[in-house]
């Protein structure tokens, strides 16, 4: 989750792509933004909304998800 934020936030700021820190951020968020980049296509607003959907949806499974576990390995024991 707070790779997605900090990558967002960098995309503000223009950092150097050759920056290996950036490179890496870069790596390991891309593949998830251009999927959700993918299903929803937003050309001509101007506003890259796939990081605040990834983190919507991340929320989402760890609230939902994580307390449906936890409620059933409760039960088995």
């Amino acid at each position: 989750m707070w790779v997605i934020i900090i990558r967002a936030l960098l995309s503000w700021v223009n950092p150097d792509p050759h920056n290996p820190i950036v490179q890496f951020l870069y790596s390991i968020t891309e593949p998830v933004l251009h999927r959700i980049r993918q299903l929803v296509p937003m050309s001509g607003i101007g506003i890259d909304f796939s990081p605040i959907i990834v983190l919507l949806a991340i929320m989402f499974l760890q609230g939902f998800l994580v307390e449906s576990l936890a409620t059933l390995g409760a039960r088995l024991q």
